[in-house]
């Protein structure tokens, strides 16, 4: 009986589809998938009428849509088409390793010169160039005329820097043009100068030199002072701007021989200013020279005036000093401080203690053994240089690393 049915059924439809077909109603060779789901439910419906209710399985039309969609994994979402599971690099970049050369052969911090007057310890090539006080502190001042100026010595003439050397200054941007450091004097060397790029071309975020040219990382303001440094090491030349490297050129073509500072682009209302000016010879690796001598001798690191607060400037040093306490974890530091003759005795002694003491906190803070340091403190008592040259007092004003 029931295949009766059956076959009754089969044919009752099977004229309806020819009747379709005689009457030309048109029907799509592919139905979509909604469309088929539908035909399946009416063929089940009709069957269950015929045979009574029995489960189908359902009909398998390609990805599970009820499924959970797979998760990227990473910080950053994956571009289109790219694999999951990728993740943003981690920078681990080294930007400021400068640290100050180890004898000062020229110094300028201006003391004693007289507001309006011609800085003593430079030389006029051209423009207009005079002291002036600026927040209560002597500093250079560019006015106009193309001011271009070099630091006075004995024979200019000669090649006053040596074969590894740094260059430190303070320099107010003041929001127009660019400054220059020529790596030559300009007024004395005239003959036999280099040809080409020898400047460093500086500008409110930006250092240039040659063919090479970066942006500080950071956001600053376009108007504002920021510390520049530069060190040589037989033929390699880098440059700072505040607590990044900007400059790294392994080889420059020409053997730098003297300074010069110089802006096209002064005016008064355009003004550059100068200040804390020093030239270094450069000297042996801080570990070997632990080695070698027992201690580390640095003047590179600076504070404010009259005070123990740390300059950004220090970080080189004091990062140098870390790295070699972590590589050799048997080392042990005294942190000693030293002042010039500036001042009164016993205020010097009073700084040159607290000196020593924000240096250890400092390394402390970045991760060394607080038991590995020791602190003290020797005012102006023990100097190494003429307190009566501003080199001198430059040399005197130190800290030392003891081995203990």
């Amino acid at each position: 009986m029931k295949r009766i049915f059956l076959l009754l059924f089969v044919m009752l439809l099977a004229g309806g589809m020819s009747l379709q077909a005689q009457i030309h109603i048109p029907v799509k060779k592919k139905a979509t998938e909604k469309t088929n789901e539908e035909i399946d439910k009416k063929i089940d419906e009709g069957l269950n009428k015929i045979f009574g209710k029995k489960k189908k399985k359902t009909k398998k039309t390609g990805a599970n849509t009820n499924a959970p969609a797979p998760q990227r994994t990473g910080t950053q979402p994956a571009a289109e088409g790219a694999e999951a599971g990728t993740s943003t690099p981690k920078l681990n970049w080294a930007k400021y390793d400068f640290v100050p050369g180890d004898v000062v052969i020229f110094e300028d911090n201006l003391e004693g010169e007289e507001n309006g007057e011609f800085p003593s310890r430079w030389d006029l090539v051209r423009g207009n160039v005079e002291v002036a006080r600026v927040d209560g502190e002597n500093v250079i001042m560019f006015r106009n005329g193309e001011p271009s100026i070099v630091p006075y010595m004995e024979d200019p003439q000669k090649d006053y820097l040596p074969e590894v050397f740094t260059v430190e200054f303070d320099l107010y941007y003041p929001g127009g043009g660019w400054f220059d450091v020529y790596l030559y004097d300009r007024k004395n060397q005239q003959s036999g100068s280099p040809s080409g790029y020898t400047n460093l071309e500086i500008r409110s975020k930006n250092f240039s030199f040659a063919q090479s040219t970066s942006e500080y990382p950071g956001t600053v303001a376009r108007s504002r002072w920021m510390h520049v440094a530069i060190a040589y090491t037989k033929g390699k030349l880098k440059a700072y701007m505040d607590d990044t490297r900007l400059i790294n050129i392994p080889r420059i073509d020409f053997d730098p021989k003297g300074i010069t500072l110089y802006t096209y682009h002064a005016g008064n209302d355009n003004l550059y200013y100068v200040k804390n000016v020093r030239i270094a010879k450069g000297g042996v690796k801080y570990y070997d020279r632990f080695l070698q001598d027992g201690k580390i001798v640095a003047n590179g690191i600076r504070f404010e005036t009259g005070k123990a607060t740390l300059r950004p400037e220090s970080m080189g040093v004091i990062n140098k000093i870390y790295d070699m306490m972590k590589e050799h974890p048997g080392i042990r530091l005294s942190i000693e401080g030293h002042t010039d003759n500036v001042g009164d005795a016993a205020f010097n002694q009073k700084l040159s203690e607290e000196r020593a003491q924000s240096v250890k906190n400092k390394l402390v803070q970045m991760g060394i053994p607080a038991g590995r340091l020791a602190t003290k403190g020797f005012g102006e008592t023990n100097p190494v240089d003429s307190n009566d040259t501003p080199e001198g007092r430059a040399n005197n004003r130190r800290v030392e690393f003891v081995k203990m």
